[in-house]
């Protein structure tokens, strides 16, 4: 592991330890390192525009506005190879709340979440992805023989 040593003003630092304290980490080494790792992630997330991901699209919806359920359906088996499951929470009489877990190529990801979004009724969206790399992590290793499948292996 290699240390990093910063220098923030007083201020920020007491902003920073309260962040620590209330999100429960062990101490600013680990919370940095969080908030490093997600932006190294964001950053990475701009520039693959070939790779792969794994993803959750959460949005909340009104289901009464016409045939929305229906349209937002029918988009999730239009591209059913990138949808790996569905949830569907009842939040009171009109509001649903849907969390779509998606792995695929990283474009074709953001390409339905932004369709998905842009759904009038649609509202509360958001996109959560990770960046992965494909692979065979059996490999050299001692496991039963391989069953023909690809691992997604997040990137660290």
């Amino acid at each position: 592991m290699e240390r990093i040593t910063m220098s923030i003003d007083e201020s920020l630092a007491r902003e920073f330890d309260a962040l620590v304290a209330r999100r429960g980490y062990s101490g600013r080494s680990e919370a940095m390192r969080d908030l490093l790792r997600r932006e190294v992630e964001a950053n990475r997330e701009g520039d693959d525009k070939k790779g792969s991901c794994v993803a959750n699209l959460s949005y909340v919806y009104d289901h009464h506005q016409r045939r929305l359920s229906e349209r937002l359906t029918e988009a999730q088996h239009a591209e059913h190879d990138l949808v790996i499951a569905t949830t569907h929470v009842h939040l009171d009489h009109a509001n649903c709340l849907e969390s779509v877990i998606l792995k695929g190529p990283t474009a074709r990801v953001r390409a339905f979440a932004e369709a998905i979004q842009s759904e009038r009724g649609v509202r509360h969206g958001h996109l959560s992805i990770v960046a992965v790399d494909t692979g065979d992590q059996h490999a050299g290793l001692k496991f039963r023989p391989h069953h023909g499948h690809m691992h997604l292996i997040p990137r660290s």
